[in-house]
């Protein structure tokens, strides 16, 4: 089944954004590789693919797993969670209707 992974960053997060950014990439490819990965990226904290130093206020993963639980584990490991980027992450099921 597939679980949305939403994330809330902490205030002026980008710099430690930056400190874990390369092992949360690395988890996000493995999601990837094994064909499990839908889609995955942070949301701006302004109108713009590239905020600059406005960074972000948080991220989407929605990934297939085997359960809630599973989901809810992978989510607790990311790298950014050690790192203090985020205060706050829900992981729900998701329904894919479109595309």
């Amino acid at each position: 089944m597939l679980y949305a992974i939403i994330s809330q960053d902490v205030e002026n997060s980008l710099e430690k954004r930056k400190s874990a950014r390369a092992d949360h990439l690395a988890r996000l490819n493995e999601l990837k590789n094994q064909g499990r990965l839908i889609l995955a990226g942070p949301h701006p904290a302004v109108d713009s693919n590239e905020p600059g130093e406005a960074g972000f206020t948080g991220s989407l993963v929605v990934a297939e797993f085997d359960s809630l639980d599973a989901a809810q584990t992978w989510a607790d490991a990311d790298p950014y969670i050690a790192a203090g980027v985020y205060a706050q992450v829900t992981v729900k099921p998701f329904k894919l209707v479109l595309p």
